[in-house]
């Protein structure tokens, strides 16, 4: 699933060219392009699909958005172990967890 999420801009910066931003989703911090919102600034919250922000958003919709996707587990689909997540989909052991600890094997 891929889905437009609020985050709160926490920096702004300019990479070639592009204005970018680290945007804050619920504890989760990723680098956004905010071409699309150049006179964003740091606080705003912003609507974020693809790495794009697209557009600002009120903070008390923000954060009832966040907690609402918080509650239906949609910000770890959307920004947790995408390995984990389709192992766990499909019924399998995650390929990139440690071993098992629970039963070592013994050796001597």
């Amino acid at each position: 699933m891929c889905l437009a999420v609020p985050g709160k801009v926490l920096s702004l910066h300019e990479r070639d060219g592009t204005l970018m931003s680290i945007v804050d989703f619920g504890g989760v911090h990723k680098d956004v392009c905010l071409q699309y919102i150049p006179d964003a600034t740091i606080g705003d919250y912003v609507i974020v699909h693809v790495g794009f922000a697209l557009q600002r958003l009120d903070e008390a919709s923000a954060l009832a958005t966040l907690d609402e996707f918080a509650r239906l587990g949609v910000l770890n689909e959307e920004f947790g172990d995408g390995f984990a997540i389709a192992a766990a989909q499909a019924g399998l052991d995650n390929p990139e967890a440690a071993p098992s600890r629970e039963n070592p094997e013994v050796t001597s």
